[in-house]
This record gives C-alpha cells, sequence and structure tokens, in this order.
C-alpha cells in the first residue's frame, strides 16, 4: 500500500516538474541505460574492460549508467556496438497521445 502511494506522488511530482515531452524523453533514456547495464552485468563486463571495447572513457560510460550526463547518440551508439548489439527505434507515442 505504502509503496503505491509513494509511487502516486512521484507521478504528481514528475507532471508538475517536467512536461509530456521531457518526461517520455526521461523514460527512453532510463530505458536505454537500464538496457545497456543490464547486457553489461550479464556478460560480467566491467566499465574499465567497456572503456576497452568501445573507445568510450569509463568515466562516460559511469556517468551515462548513472544518469549524470546525456550523451550524444553515436557515444551510446559506439557502447551498444561494442557489447554486439544495436539501438532501434520503436515510436509508440504518438504527439497526438501526448497532447491528452
Amino acid at each position: 500500500m505504502k509503496s503505491s502511494t509513494n509511487s502516486s506522488n512521484w507521478k504528481d511530482v514528475r507532471a508538475k516538474l517536467l512536461s509530456k515531452e521531457e518526461d517520455l524523453e526521461s523514460d527512453m533514456r532510463m530505458d536505454i541505460m537500464s538496457e545497456l547495464i543490464e547486457d553489461r552485468n550479464e556478460n560480467s563486463i566491467s566499465q574499465r574492460k567497456l572503456e576497452e571495447l568501445s573507445g568510450v572513457s569509463k568515466i562516460d560510460i559511469a556517468r551515462m549508467e548513472t544518469g549524470k550526463t546525456s550523451s550524444q547518440l553515436d557515444t551510446v551508439l559506439k557502447v551498444f556496438a561494442s557489447l554486439g548489439k544495436i539501438l532501434a527505434v520503436v515510436l509508440f507515442r504518438t504527439r497526438a497521445s501526448l497532447e491528452r
């Protein structure tokens, strides 16, 4: 019960602080970084090893994973490519759905 109250409160705070577009962008960034972290951990690849594989500094990888930076798309693509992954974009919300 308590968690649903907290969840509700967080949704209210997000709604007040972020536009619908910003909220969607935040969710997408979180989904992408969660996938990166999950894949890296499942394959027992350290941030240091990922630096060697991708050419992206360990510091930048750590910042990406913690959300302390909004990385350039080419940087994200380098990291995913070094893990043997591609980044696919699926448009699941339209502008009309954002206006609701």
